[in-house]
This record gives C-alpha cells, sequence and structure tokens, in this order.
C-alpha cells in the first residue's frame, strides 16, 4: 500500500526542483563586492530565476547553452552558464559561476561576467571558462531571446564567450514631459468640466430646469459678468461722462435751467 504523502516534504522538493524564488539577484557573489555593481544586479530583477537558452551548430555537433541570472542554469548548482551537447549523456559543462560576478552598467545597457567556470582542455592556457553576458535596452521585451556571439579560444589567454540578449529591464526610466503649470492647467481643465457638467445634470433632472436656467449657478455668474463689464467700462472709458455743450460760450447749467414766461405784453397799458 502507498503511504500518503506527507506535505512537510513538499518545500524540499519545490528546493530540490529550482522553483523557489530564492533572493533573486542577491545570490550573486561579486568578486569585488560594491554599491555600484550590486545597484547594477538590482537593475536586472525581473530576469531572476529565467532559464534562458539557445542552440548553437558547431562542427562537432550541435550545443545548448543555457543562461540564468543569479541562478542555477539547468538545475547545475552555483552555475550561472553551462553548456550541453545536444543527445549526449555527458554532464553540463560550467561556463561560469553567479558565485563569481562582474556586473557593469550604462545608460541603456549591462555588462555580466561570470567567472571561473570548467578548465579548458586544450586551448586558452587551460584556464578557467567566463561567460560574458552583454544586455541591451529592448521597451519591447522583459527578456528577449538569448543570442550566442562567439566563443573566442583562439588566444593564448583571456578567452570568453559571448551572448548577447535584449530587456527593458536596462532601459532608461521614461520621463515626464509635462511641466508642473501644463499639470495644473489640466486640473483646473478637469475640475471645471466637472463642476459644469455635473451641475448641468443636477440643474436638469434634480430641479428641473430649463433653457439657460440649467446652468449651473446661472444668477451668480450673471451678475458677475455685469460687474465685470462696468467694472471694465470705468476703467477703460476714454471719453468724459458729461457731454459738451451744444453753442460755445453758453455752460451747461445755463442750458439746464426753465426759460422765464415773459407776459408783460399782456397787461392792459
Amino acid at each position: 500500500m502507498q503511504k500518503p504523502f506527507d506535505p512537510i516534504f513538499l518545500p524540499l522538493l519545490l528546493c530540490r526542483n529550482g522553483v523557489f524564488a530564492g533572493d533573486g539577484t542577491k545570490a550573486c557573489k561579486l568578486r569585488h563586492e560594491s554599491a555600484s555593481q550590486r545597484k547594477v544586479l538590482e537593475q536586472l530583477e525581473p530576469l531572476a530565476h529565467r532559464n534562458l537558452s539557445v542552440v548553437v551548430t558547431e562542427e562537432k555537433g550541435n550545443y545548448t547553452y543555457v543562461f540564468q541570472l543569479c541562478g542555477d542554469a539547468g538545475g547545475v548548482p552555483n552555475a550561472g552558464v553551462i553548456q550541453k551537447k545536444t543527445g549526449s549523456q555527458d554532464k553540463p559543462t560550467i561556463i561560469g559561476l553567479y558565485t563569481s560576478t562582474e556586473a557593469i552598467g550604462g545608460s541603456d545597457w549591462v555588462m555580466l561576467r561570470y567567472y571561473d567556470g570548467e578548465k579548458y582542455d586544450e586551448h586558452c592556457s587551460h584556464e578557467d571558462r567566463r561567460a560574458i553576458i552583454m544586455i541591451s535596452c529592448n521597451k519591447n521585451k522583459e527578456a528577449g531571446d538569448l543570442e550566442a556571439i562567439l566563443e573566442d579560444s583562439e588566444r593564448p589567454k583571456d578567452c570568453f564567450y559571448l551572448f548577447e540578449l535584449d530587456s527593458s529591464a536596462v532601459c532608461p526610466p521614461v520621463q515626464s514631459q509635462l511641466s508642473a503649470g501644463s499639470i495644473i492647467l489640466i486640473i483646473g481643465f478637469c475640475l471645471v468640466a466637472v463642476y459644469l457638467i455635473g451641475g448641468f445634470l443636477y440643474q436638469r433632472l434634480i430641479v428641473g430646469a430649463k433653457g439657460m436656467e440649467q446652468f449651473p449657478n446661472y444668477a451668480f455668474w450673471v451678475e458677475v459678468g455685469n460687474l465685470s463689464a462696468d467694472g471694465c467700462d470705468f476703467v477703460c472709458r476714454s471719453k468724459n461722462r458729461e457731454e459738451a455743450p451744444a453753442y460755445r460760450g453758453v455752460s451747461a447749467d445755463a442750458l439746464d435751467e426753465e426759460p422765464e414766461e415773459r407776459d408783460d405784453h399782456l397787461l392792459p397799458m
């Protein structure tokens, strides 16, 4: 009879299969610990815990390269980049370890280096393998396809494997093009629109107003308009308020007096 599965072993099983997220980029150990390199690694956090692979066809056969940022590539402990021959039962070749990392960053790129891989058999003075991963900005891809550019193993020393990868993680943050004044104007227009639409609906649906009375606070705004017009007329008027008399030498007071009736000629002589 099969024993029931004990849930206590579930975390152990998940860890063994690499399902747990771990510490992300903190799992990478820098060859020379520095705040600047650690900041570059933190920028690559969206790429953590992803196995990215590429198949390369060579004269000796097809080889699969697997890269993982600060994690076990292909399940190989401490391996950041591995190489495995297609169809072969041999164990993968470790190209570089994420426990021996260097990270250099620019405005829209990051160069990641994994050192202390397995030694070359015949090339490069039997030195340790190392991998260089160039990660370039691509705003449309969080993690693009891994590309194997070259294996430079013909020199006597400092050989390396070069890979390229596109990712939006290394893109510079998009800065807002709106100034503070533009933002204030947009907020003001939005508030005015809410006031007009909300007031119109209230006057029409709740109060039952018709015509111009549907405008919110119609009487108030009419009064404001009249007062503004009067103030503008008072300040900007260019001519004198009093009209000039029609004839020279006659004052305005004289014109306002009523003419005295002369009826002396009607009296008897």
